[in-house]
């Protein structure tokens, strides 16, 4: 019993290390994140157990004003 304990331990420990990567996979997300030009109005509804459900539209992108004063 002690010794098949002590081969169970060891070959545990043996595969600890084997299990982190060298080389991490990183997941990378297949949608490529929106432009700067991009706008999405959103909401969000609650539902049961703490959960919410969201609804985003695209909305159009409200222009930038520059105001310039001389002084």
């Amino acid at each position: 019993m002690r010794r098949s304990l002590k081969l169970v331990v060891l070959a545990a420990a043996a595969l600890v290390p084997a299990a982190c990567a060298p080389n991490p996979i990183v997941a990378r997300d297949p949608v490529p994140a929106p432009g700067p030009d991009a706008a999405y109005r959103c909401s969000s509804t609650p539902v049961l157990l703490n959960g919410y459900w969201a609804n985003c539209r695209p909305a159009p992108r409200e222009t930038e004003v520059v105001v310039r004063t001389k002084g």
